[in-house]
C-alpha cells in the first residue's frame, strides 16, 4: 500500500489563506500592511525566479513588497547601507536579502545588519541563539519551520517520536532539530542528527518514527533505509540529467521516491513538498513582525 502524500501544496494553500485574514485584520484594525522588502544583488537566473516568486506570492496576499535589485559589484558599504535603511522605515516589516551574495561580500555582516525584528528568513545569530535557548521572540528559519508545520497539519506531530534528520546545515539540519526539541507546538521531539560522517547511515534512519532528509545528495535515501510505516519528509532539491525528458534534466529529492512510497506511511514529494512551504513561512514571519509592531504601538 503506498503512502500517504503529505501535499506541501495544499498545506502552504491553506496556511496562506489565513495569513490572507489576518492581514485584513491587521489593515481594519491597526491601519497596518505588512511589508516585506527582498534585496537582489547581481542577476543569478535562479535567485531572480525565486524573488520574483516571493513578490508576486506576497502581492496575492495582500502584502506591500518592495524589490530593491541591485548589480553584482555593489559595494558591501552600499549594500549595508541599504539595510540600514530598511531597518529604519516603519513600512517594512521583514528584510530578506537574497543568497547567496557575490564573493566580494561578507554575507555575515550583512546579515548581522539587519534588524532581529525584521529578520524574518531567521538567520541572525540573535534569532540563531534565542531559536538554541528557546528564549525570547524570534523568528525561525522558513524550511524548518515548513517542515515542523507539514507534520503537525498532516497529523503527524512529532512529539514524543523519535526523529532523524539527516543533514546538519545551518539552513536546515541545526535549526529543525533545535526546533523539534523545543517545549512548543511541533516540538517536544527525540532527535538524532546525521551527516557525511556518520557511521552505518542507515542503521540510523531505519530507527526513525520521523525522516528528514536534507543532504542535497539527489535520491541518496533507498526503501531499505525506512522503516516501515515511518513518515519521510524530503527537503532536497535536485536537479539530474534524463535525457528523455524535453528539458534535458528533471527534479528530484533525496529521497527514492517511487520506492520510499511502497515502505513509508507517509511521504513528501519533490517537487511540492517542502519547497512551497518556504516562502509561505518567510510570509508567515513577516505578518508575524507587522502583529508585534502594531502592538508595541498600541
Amino acid at each position: 500500500m503506498s503512502a500517504q502524500i503529505i501535499s506541501g501544496t495544499e498545506i502552504a494553500a491553506a496556511i496562506r489563506a489565513e495569513l490572507k485574514d489576518r492581514v485584513a485584520a491587521l489593515v481594519a484594525d491597526h491601519g497596518a500592511t505588512p511589508g516585506l522588502a527582498t534585496v537582489l544583488v547581481g542577476d543569478d537566473p535562479a535567485s531572480q525566479i525565486y524573488v520574483g516568486m516571493k513578490n508576486r506570492v506576497a502581492g496575492e496576499m495582500g502584502i506591500h513588497s518592495r524589490q530593491h535589485t541591485l548589480p553584482a559589484d555593489t559595494s558591501q558599504e552600499e549594500l549595508l547601507g541599504l539595510v540600514t535603511g530598511l531597518n529604519a522605515d516603519p513600512a517594512i516589516h521583514g528584510i530578506l536579502v537574497q543568497l547567496p551574495l557575490p564573493d566580494h561580500i561578507d554575507e555575515g555582516a550583512v546579515i548581522e545588519t539587519i534588524d532581529p525584528s525584521k529578520d524574518v528568513d531567521g538567520f541572525h545569530p540573535m534569532s540563531v541563539g534565542r531559536l538554541a535557548t528557546d528564549s525570547g521572540a524570534f523568528f525561525p528559519p522558513c524550511t524548518p519551520a515548513g517542515v515542523v508545520e507539514m507534520l503537525v497539519r498532516s497529523g503527524h506531530d512529532p512529539a514524543g517520536k523519535h526523529v532523524v534528520i539527516v543533514g546538519r546545515s545551518n539552513i536546515v539540519g541545526r535549526p529543525l532539530a533545535s526546533l523539534l526539541l523545543r517545549k512548543a507546538r511541533g516540538g517536544n521531539a527525540t532527535v538524532t542528527v546525521c551527516h557525511s560522517r556518520t557511521a552505518d547511515l542507515a542503521t540510523e534512519t531505519r530507527r526513525a518514527d520521523i525522516l528528514v532528509v536534507a543532504m542535497g545528495r539527489p535520491e541518496m535515501i533507498t526503501a531499505d533505509m525506512v522503516r516501515p510505516g515511518s513518515v519521510v519528509i524530503d527537503v532536497g532539491t535536485n536537479r539530474v540529467d534524463d535525457p528523455g525528458s524535453e528539458r534535458g534534466y528533471r527534479v528530484c529529492g533525496d529521497v527514492l521516491f517511487d520506492e520510499v512510497k511502497e515502505v513509508a506511511g507517509a511521504i513528501s514529494p519533490v517537487p511540492g513538498g517542502v519547497g512551497p512551504m518556504t516562502i509561505t513561512m518567510l510570509l508567515s514571519n513577516t505578518v508575524e513582525s507587522a502583529s508585534r509592531a502594531a502592538r508595541l504601538r498600541g
